[in-house]
C-alpha cells in the first residue's frame, strides 16, 4: 500500500519551490501536487493522458476547451487528453490534487 499525508505532501512541494511536484507514479496512474498564486497564469499545455483535478483550496477559473467554470475547495474537474485547458482569474491561491491516467507523460512523443 502507497498511502500519503496531504499536509507531508503540501510541505514537501513547498520544500522543492516548484509549481507542480509529482509525488506518486505507478503503472496506471500519477499523483502531483499543483499550485497557483492568485494573479499568476497558469502555463500548462494539453496532457496526452486524461486528468482529474480535485480543488484542495483557493478560488479561480478553469477553461476546458470553450467552457468557462468556476473552482473553489472541493471542485472535481475531468479533463480529457489533448484538450485545451488553464486554471485563470486566480482570486485565492489554489493547491490542486492532479491525477493522471495512465501517469503524466506516459504517452509523450
Amino acid at each position: 500500500m502507497d498511502a500519503f499525508e496531504l499536509e507531508d505532501v503540501i510541505a514537501e512541494h513547498a520544500r522543492l519551490g516548484e509549481r507542480y511536484h509529482e509525488f506518486f507514479i505507478a503503472s496506471r496512474l500519477s499523483l502531483g501536487l499543483y499550485v497557483l498564486q492568485a494573479g499568476q497564469p497558469d502555463p500548462q499545455q494539453p496532457h496526452t493522458e486524461d486528468e482529474v483535478y480535485y480543488v484542495i483550496q483557493g478560488r479561480g477559473m478553469i477553461r476546458v476547451g470553450e467552457e468557462d467554470r468556476p473552482v473553489t475547495s472541493g471542485s472535481i474537474i475531468y479533463v480529457d487528453e489533448a484538450v485545451e485547458h488553464r486554471f485563470h482569474s486566480i482570486t485565492e491561491d489554489l493547491k490542486i490534487l492532479v491525477m493522471f491516467a495512465p501517469p503524466r507523460r506516459s504517452r509523450a512523443v
